[in-house]
C-alpha cells in the first residue's frame, strides 16, 4: 500500500483561482500545495478581461502594478449589428479595464509563490473523506495518497472536486466559442475599445492588449457532436476563417493572421444560477472556488476577476481561523472545527456576489448568443432593468483586503 502524504492545505487546479489561493494565502503566511494536473503551467483561453473589481484584487496579491504595464486601458464597448446597420456604445469603468494575456497572469502568480508550491503532473482521480479526522484523502494517478486538512477544489467546470461535494452538473450553453491572439509587428492602430460585431448567427469580439497584439473571439452555435468538431488548431483557424468571410477586412485579417498556438475551441458552460441560490458547497472540510464553483460563461468577463476575489476571502477568512504567527514566522495547526468554521464564512460571504453575476451573465448570454424566443429576450430584457439598474455597477464591487 502506497504510502500517504499529509499536507495542511491542498489546492487542486493550477489555474487562475489556483494559483491565486495559493498566493493569498502566501501573503498571509499560510503555506499550501498546488496540485495541477498538466506538466506545465496552462495558459488555455488566450485572455482575459480585468476590470476594476478585479484589479483590487490583484492590488491585494501585490500584482496589479507590474500586471498594468503589460496591457492598455479600454475604455468602452461598440456593438455593431451589421445586418441591422446599428451601433451602441457603452462607457466601461472610467477606462480602467484591461485585458491580460492569460499567460501574463498565470506566470505573474506562479513566480510569486515559493518554488514547492505547485506541482505538476499530480492529476486527482478520486477522493474521500477519512470518517476518524474528517481529513480529505485523495488518491492520484500514480497511485500516490495525499492527506488533507483543507482542500480547496479549483479544478475548473469539470471539477472532480465539486463532484464529490455534490453540485449539480455544469450545463452547457448552445454555443461554443474560438479564442485567439493576433500579433502585429508594426502596430495594429485599433482604437482601445471592447468591439463585438454581429452578422448572421455570428458574434466576433476584439479587445486590444497592447500597441501590436489583440485578443478575439468567435462565437457560433454548437450544432455539431464534439467528434465533428476541429480539435487542432489548423484546422480551427480554418474553419473560423469560413465561417467570418462576409466580416470586415480587418476581421478577416486578424483571424487570418493568429497565433496558431494561443488558437482554443471550446463549448460554453454555466452553472445554473438557481442552483446557486441554494444548497451547500462545502462538506466537512472541502469547497471549491472559482469556475470549480460559479462557472457563468464569458459574458460579463468576469470569470477571471471573481476568481480572484474568492482567493482573498477565502484566504482571509482561513487567516482568521489560524491567528496571527508568533515571533518564530510559525502559525498553530488549524482545528478542524476552525476549518469549517473558515469555510462557511467563505461561503456565506461570496453566496451573495457569485449569485448575482452568474445571473446577470446567464441572462446576458441568452441575449447575446442563444437562439432566445421573443418572449425569452423580453424577459431577459424586463428583469436585467429591474435587477441590474446600473449595468457596470458589478465592476466596482471589491472583495476587501486580505
Amino acid at each position: 500500500m502506497a504510502a500517504v502524504e499529509e499536507i495542511e492545505r491542498v489546492i487542486v487546479g493550477g489555474g487562475i483561482c489556483g494559483l491565486a489561493t495559493a498566493l493569498a494565502l502566501h501573503r498571509k503566511g499560510i503555506k499550501s500545495v498546488v496540485l495541477e494536473r498538466s506538466d506545465t503551467l496552462r495558459v488555455t483561453g488566450a485572455a482575459i478581461g480585468v476590470f476594476p473589481n478585479g484589479w483590487r484584487a490583484l492590488n491585494q496579491l501585490g500584482l496589479d502594478s507590474s500586471l498594468r504595464s503589460t496591457a492598455i486601458t479600454f475604455q468602452r464597448a461598440l456593438d455593431v449589428w451589421v445586418d441591422k446597420g446599428v451601433e451602441r456604445e457603452t462607457i466601461l469603468s472610467e477606462g480602467k479595464a484591461r485585458c491580460l494575456k492569460r499567460n501574463d497572469l498565470i506566470e505573474a502568480l506562479a513566480n510569486a509563490l515559493p518554488m514547492e508550491t505547485i506541482r505538476f503532473g499530480c492529476q486527482v482521480v478520486s477522493m474521500n473523506v477519512e470518517r476518524s479526522t474528517s481529513y480529505a484523502m485523495l488518491q492520484l494517478h500514480d497511485g500516490s495518497l495525499i492527506k488533507a486538512k483543507v482542500l480547496i477544489g479549483c479544478d475548473g467546470a469539470n471539477s472532480v472536486i465539486a463532484d464529490y461535494i455534490g453540485l449539480k452538473p455544469t450545463r452547457p450553453f448552445t454555443s461554443c466559442a474560438v479564442r485567439g491572439l493576433t500579433f502585429y509587428p508594426n502596430g495594429h492602430g485599433f482604437a482601445p475599445e471592447f468591439l463585438r460585431v454581429r452578422k448572421d448567427k455570428y458574434l466576433v469580439g476584439r479587445i486590444p492588449i497592447d500597441e501590436k497584439t489583440v485578443y478575439w473571439f468567435v462565437v457560433l452555435q454548437w450544432t455539431q457532436g464534439d467528434a465533428e468538431m476541429p480539435k487542432d488548431s489548423v484546422s480551427i483557424r480554418l474553419m473560423t476563417i469560413d465561417i467570418t468571410a462576409g466580416f470586415s477586412k480587418d476581421i478577416v485579417d486578424m483571424i487570418e493572421k493568429s497565433d496558431l498556438n494561443s488558437l482554443s475551441l471550446t463549448r460554453l458552460r454555466y452553472r445554473a444560477p438557481w442552483n446557486l441560490l441554494s444548497g451547500n458547497f462545502r462538506r466537512e472540510t472541502v469547497t471549491v472556488a472559482g469556475d470549480a464553483w460559479h462557472v457563468m460563461g464569458p459574458f460579463l468577463g468576469q470569470g477571471g476577476s471573481a476568481a480572484l476575489e474568492d482567493a482573498i476571502v477565502l484566504a482571509r477568512c482561513l487567516s482568521k481561523k489560524i491567528g496571527d504567527a508568533d515571533l518564530n514566522g510559525s502559525r498553530m495547526p488549524l482545528s478542524v472545527q476552525k476549518a469549517i468554521e473558515a469555510l462557511d464564512e467563505y461561503l456565506k460571504e461570496r453566496r451573495r456576489r457569485v449569485v448575482l453575476l452568474s445571473i446577470l451573465a446567464y441572462l446576458r448570454g441568452l441575449l447575446l448568443v442563444e437562439d432566445s424566443s421573443v418572449l425569452v429576450r423580453f424577459l431577459c430584457i424586463l428583469i436585467i432593468a429591474v435587477m441590474f439598474r446600473d449595468p457596470s455597477s458589478h465592476t466596482r464591487y471589491d472583495c476587501g483586503k486580505l
